[in-house]
């Protein structure tokens, strides 16, 4: 579908891409990652035909539909929210109008929003529009940067899945690790100005270019071991009459010598947040807590208690009432009825989204972050400020040029300098990077505080909870473990027929309401035995592959190592194909 060869692109002095290629198939499903500044929003421009290269080609196969997420700024107009996510698509039929509703409910909005004018909503809803519009319109290839930034658990696993069974090719540029090795099945990395396909997950590729390390810091020292003693017999034998020869022949074939080069040491993201004054093991304790938005009544006689070093996760689906436990639990919401009591020596930290309006416009990057924790000195506030993607000079910028992403980091940072010993966080990943969102995983877990979050970072969760509360119909269920271990339990749940939590489901566009005749239920039997048959053979084949590639010896060999790796992205386009098909045949 779309080809870039040999494409160079710089700006400035700095240099983005020299001699890069990349294939983009029908079917394939990139995950887009690199370093900030490497050029991944470059490449989406060049896709988009919104930038061109300076040298090499961008080819684009004739009738290739491209649709585009971007992260930020999504147009607010004055059509209602069903008129902008069928934008494009009025004069289709009606089964648009029922996609178009399915997507939008699947991304979290109720029928009552459909009418609601766009210009009304927030940023993040309208963006949750703009994404509906493209999952509509169902382009070939979908470029989405950032998809989850916006979403909440619930419509980031819904958006999870309805990718999964989509058909068209996508390239996507995510911090959710978990969300990356749901949708996609290979990774594009830019590194030393190239792209690289790696088939497989996240966690392979790291693997994978660990591996690469490895044998490169090997190559290169074996490389430079031979040139010390190649310059030891030049040494000892340029000045002998009968070896100068010899000697200066030698010398040559150093100078023509290819140097193999180490690339430079990737900087590594590490917060180390001031340590709290240790609280009382009981946290935090509310009892027979009442509270109503006007006739809704959201919590009746809720009891909760809270233990020091616990990192809870809150769950459950839209509406339950997760972001109005954490904001009573924290102190910043009042409740109709009820008592909250903190314990000994504990003290509080919020963070929402909405807390960076309450930035000093006035300030700095830096003065705002040192008004923090007096405590504190210059260096660390630069240092955790650097890991928040504000080096260097960033943090001399006036807090009200910031964007909104930036204004939330700042927002983050500051509750974390003034070191309370109970963290409350809404979403506080949405706006860092991956390596910043492991490096505050890594942080929050050396934490010697209590930590309650809501995130739709399943990757995250599971990094860092202890705990995992599931919110619903105003009840409270609290469950040891992670997101993984809470998902198990609730399948289990599940299979005994008791109440669990089920994530939502992908509505599919209406067909014609005919039934199916007894031959065609005879046909579609014998279809799914078919494939059941042929995704257990595919499953195999695929381990066998994984089983090659996990053998150190075959690295020996570049070019098996690169057929195994085809092989492999063979295997799991053709095993995709047919679980989607089986799947589709299942559900209907």
């Amino acid at each position: 579908m779309i080809t870039l060869r040999n494409i160079h692109k710089s700006f400035a002095r700095q240099t983005l891409f020299d001699g890069a290629d990349l294939q983009i198939n029908q079917g394939d499903r990139f995950s887009l990652v690199g370093p900030n500044g490497a050029g991944k929003s470059t490449l989406l421009k060049m896709l988009l035909g919104e930038a061109e290269p300076d040298g090499g080609e961008v080819s684009i196969k004739r009738g290739v539909r491209v649709g585009y997420l971007p992260q930020e700024n999504a147009p607010l107009s004055s059509a209602t929210v069903l008129a902008g996510a069928l934008e494009g698509n009025e004069d289709q039929d009606a089964r648009f109008g029922a996609r178009a509703k399915a997507i939008l409910m699947g991304l979290g909005f109720k029928e009552k929003d459909f009418e609601r004018p766009i210009k009304e909503l927030s940023g993040g809803w309208a963006m949750r529009v703009a994404m509906a519009r493209l999952l509509v319109d169902d382009p070939d290839l979908l470029l989405m940067d950032e998809p989850t930034n916006h979403l909440d658990l619930d419509s980031t696993l819904w958006l999870r899945e309805f990718l999964v069974t989509r058909r068209g090719s996508l390239l996507v540029v995510s911090h959710d690790r978990d969300f990356m090795d749901h949708v996609t099945n290979a990774m594009v990395s830019v590194q030393d100005h190239k792209l690289v396909v790696y088939p497989g997950r996240y966690g392979d590729f790291l693997k994978e270019r660990e591996a690469e390390k490895e044998r490169l810091v090997k190559a290169y020292k074996q490389q430079q071991e031979e040139i010390a003693d190649m310059l030891d017999f030049v040494a000892r034998n340029r000045v002998r009459h009968s070896t100068a020869a010899r000697a200066q022949s030698m010398l040559k074939r150093i100078e023509k010598l290819e140097r193999i080069e180490m690339p430079p040491e990737a900087k590594t993201v590490k917060i180390r947040f001031p340590q709290p004054k240790r609280s009382g093991v009981r946290v935090l304790q509310m009892k027979d807590v009442h509270k109503s938005y006007g006739a809704n009544k959201v919590y009746e006689g809720l009891d909760f208690e809270l233990e020091r070093n616990w990192r809870m996760a809150f769950v459950g689906h839209n509406g339950a009432g997760k972001s109005t436990l954490l904001r009573m639990l924290a102190g910043v919401l009042p409740f109709d009825k009820g008592e909250r009591t903190l314990g000994h020596e504990v003290s509080v930290g919020y963070f929402s989204q909405h807390r960076a309006e309450q930035l000093d416009s006035n300030k700095t990057v830096l003065e705002e972050a040192l008004g923090a924790n007096r405590e504190v000195g210059e260096l660390a506030v630069r240092t955790i400020l650097g890991t928040f993607l504000f080096p260097g000079d960033m943090v001399y910028k006036p807090v009200h040029v910031l964007s909104g992403g930036e204004k939330s980091r700042l927002a983050l940072v500051k509750i974390l300098l003034e070191a309370p010993n109970c963290l409350f966080l809404d979403e506080p990943t949405t706006h860092l990077d991956m390596a910043s969102v492991e490096a505050l995983a890594g942080a929050l877990n050396e934490f010697e505080g209590t930590v309650c979050l809501i995130s739709h970072d399943i990757y995250f969760v599971n990094r860092l909870a202890t705990h995992v509360v599931h919110v619903d119909g105003g009840k409270v269920t609290l469950y040891p473990g992670n997101y993984e271990y809470f998902e198990h339990r609730q399948a289990q749940m599940a299979a005994e027929g008791k109440n669990a939590y089920v994530p939502p489901k992908v509505e599919v566009i209406p067909e014609a309401a005919k039934g199916p005749t007894r031959v065609d239920l005879k046909r579609q039997a014998k279809e799914k035995e078919r494939l059941e048959r042929e995704i257990l053979d595919l499953e195999i084949r695929l381990e066998e592959l994984a089983h090659q590639l996990a053998d150190p010896a075959m690295y020996a060999d570049f070019a098996k190592v690169q057929s195994v790796g085809n092989d492999m992205e063979t295997v799991q386009n053709q095993l995709a194909e047919k679980t989607d098909r089986l799947n589709r045949l299942t559900t209907s």
